[in-house]
């Protein structure tokens, strides 16, 4: 009987379940030549996307002030996975943009964890894995990736 279980335990293994796999994912991006890669990286870079973004338009997209994500840019450009460049559209901002390091790294990640569920089917089993997925989406009601999740977990 599943009703004795404590509702807290669910979010509890959701999170388990992310962690193994991010903390997976960063020990594989590490051994693959991207060693300083941080979790709030991945998010961040996915909130610049292939189109780039301004520093205003990239806090908004995490959920954070336009200084914190700034904060995040400086580093992801002194590890060189992002670079500042004149906004072709309008001179007097900067555009943030993946640089190709910073594609190599996304790329990679999309390979990793589709490596990562190839694991976890064969750990639970295809039928399972797909119930499970399928599952999630019946209850969350969107796969949209929400790159503020991480500012979420702030205040």
């Amino acid at each position: 009987m599943t009703e004795d279980r404590p509702g807290f335990e669910l979010p509890l293994l959701l999170l388990a379940g992310f962690r193994a796999l991010i903390d997976r994912l960063h020990a594989e991006l590490a051994r693959q030549g991207h060693p300083d890669m941080r979790p709030v990286h991945g998010f961040a870079m996915q909130a610049v996307g292939l189109d780039g973004a301004s520093a205003t338009e990239l806090g908004r997209r995490l959920g954070v002030s336009k200084q914190a994500a700034g904060k995040t840019v400086d580093r992801l450009e002194e590890l060189g996975y992002v670079e500042r460049v004149d906004d072709p559209v309008d001179g007097r901002r900067k555009l943030i943009r993946l640089t190709p390091r910073g594609v190599d790294a996304l790329g990679r990640s999309a390979i990793i964890f589709d490596e990562l569920r190839a694991d976890w089917a064969a750990a639970l089993g295809v039928d399972r894995l797909a119930d499970l997925e399928d599952a999630l989406r019946t209850a969350v009601g969107s796969t949209e990736l929400r790159v503020d999740t991480v500012s979420w977990f702030g205040t």
